[in-house]
């Protein structure tokens, strides 16, 4: 690296280490134009470091962690759901189950049944004390662990879930760089997720636990590239029991197991392997001699026994929990995502429009039924009709099928885009990233007393997100046919 080059990054890690730490520090969720001005000195300091030529792999390491350590130990500032997680992990510490009880109940009744109960009840907001947990049995884990080592202080336990999280992300280093590797695509990518600010910002410094549910999901993706399938699935069970969204997935894996479409030209090595793969298995149907069943009731049970071991992970790590009230509670508390919650939506803010027009009021529990059953019909239709043979094709259906979700859903948070952020490095479509950039608009409805969104800045990041991606579709469908 020349001298010159040298101080280029060195200037830009300062100064990002500079806006970090303010931002960690100092920032107000209110203050939105600050946050702006944060938001995107940041984007340009992570643009340049990603595209330098000359910083080395280690160094980037480096750089990743010298970020998250600037939040360790600072309080979340556009987030206050860490209080609910502080919460429900001293429930389970103190023997009570968090599905089982609402933190509203014991402030009616003056009880304390964790350390700080008022505190950490003003903190997660009577919203969120008035309903169910909603979080699964490994994310409970983790604040069980905060809990174990810091009951009583609500610094320490923010600092054990920090570094939980940082400790996922270098889980996501590892073997999200081994899994780029084995596609042949360049180890570096992996760095779009792991320095973009919005990962820094929203999962290490707000404690969202995408980044343990990713690492968990990255690695059974690894081990399935290395046809471990029963790894794969006992990993992307843990994935779910971290955060739900994965199950979505699920359908997506159909023709990983059964193999529907036979390839022409591939362009990588792997896309070869598995066109062999295809060919071998096409060869089986034809052959007169061979046992065509055979084949396909084995492909046929190594898929269902895909399936039950990730439901039986799943249910297992459920059973610690397991009450005749569990099951209600907790789909009660999901559902209230698709009935009565509103925020970054797109479509959906199209359709309440409509339903305004013409039945004179919101039509979010029609819509917010409908909505989930599109999604579903749209994973089914990518499962069977388009080639996901291999491990690029099936994360390219992900990425695709799960933005789908999103772009329909009546609630998109913004840590939501981690899971999308992290399919694209392993795709050649980057819009994930450009959507990360832009969320922020949506931290202005904080700047409002009440709370309100505007709806023009909604727009603007929903245009800016569908012109890059129609641009980068009309790319990609004219590199294909060339």
């Amino acid at each position: 690296m020349s001298f010159s080059e040298k101080n280029k990054a060195v200037f830009l890690i300062s100064i990002s280490v500079i806006l970090y730490f303010f931002f960690a520090y100092f920032l107000e969720r209110t203050a939105f134009y600050m946050l702006l001005f944060l938001w995107l000195s940041l984007f340009a300091a992570f643009y340049f470091l990603v595209k330098n030529k000359s910083i080395s792999f280690a160094t980037y390491v480096a750089i990743m962690l010298l970020f998250r350590i600037v939040f360790l130990f600072s309080i979340p500032n556009l987030s206050q759901d860490f209080y609910r997680f502080i919460w429900d992990g001293r429930m389970i510490l103190n023997g009570f189950n968090p599905y089982l009880s609402l933190p509203e109940t014991f402030i009616q009744q003056n009880l304390t049944p964790v350390s700080n109960t008022v505190e950490l009840y003003r903190g997660m907001g009577e919203l969120n004390g008035s309903h169910y947990t909603n979080y699964p049995p490994l994310n409970q884990l983790c604040f069980l662990i905060a809990a174990l080592f810091a009951s009583k202080s609500i610094f320490g336990s923010v600092i054990v879930l920090r570094s939980i999280i940082i400790l996922a992300d270098i889980g996501i280093l590892y073997f999200g760089k081994k899994l780029l590797e084995r596609l042949n695509l360049p180890i570096k990518n992996i760095f779009w997720y792991l320095l973009n600010p919005f990962i820094v910002i929203e999962i290490t410094g707000n404690l969202h636990f995408e980044s343990v549910m990713l690492f968990f999901f990255v690695w059974g993706l690894y081990k399935l590239h290395q046809q471990k399938w029963i790894w794969a699935a006992v990993l992307i069970a843990c994935s779910v029991s971290v955060k739900l969204i994965p199950l979505l997935f699920l359908p997506l894996f159909f023709q990983w197991f059964v193999p529907l479409f036979n390839f022409k030209k591939e362009e990588n090595s792997e896309h070869k392997l598995m066109s062999v793969r295809a060919l071998l298995n096409l060869k089986d149907l034809l052959n007169e001699d061979s046992k065509p069943s055979l084949s396909r009731t084995t492909q046929f049970l190594k898929l269902t026994a895909f399936y039950t071991i990730i439901l039986a992970t799943t249910l297992l790590l459920f059973l610690p929990f397991y009450s005749s009230e569990l099951i209600a509670n907790y789909s009660n508390s999901v559902g209230l995502w698709f009935r009565n919650f509103e925020f970054n939506a797109s479509f959906y803010y199209i359709f309440r429009e409509i339903g305004y027009l013409f039945r004179g009021y919101n039509e979010i529990a029609i819509i917010g039924k409908i909505t989930p059953i599109l999604t579903i019909l749209v994973l089914i239709y990518i499962s069977f009709f388009r080639k996901n043979n291999n491990l690029t094709q099936l994360i390219t259906a992900m990425l695709f099928g799960l933005c789908f979700y999103y772009f329909t859903a009546t609630t998109v948070h913004p840590w939501y885009l981690a899971t999308p952020l992290i399919l694209s490095v392993f795709t050649k479509y980057k819009f994930p990233i450009v959507w990360t950039f832009v969320v922020i608009v949506t931290y202005q409805a904080y700047a409002n007393n009440p709370w309100k969104e505007n709806l023009w800045l909604v727009a603007l990041e929903y245009l800016i997100v569908f012109s890059v991606l129609i641009l980068e579709l009309q790319q990609n469908y004219k590199i294909k046919k060339m």
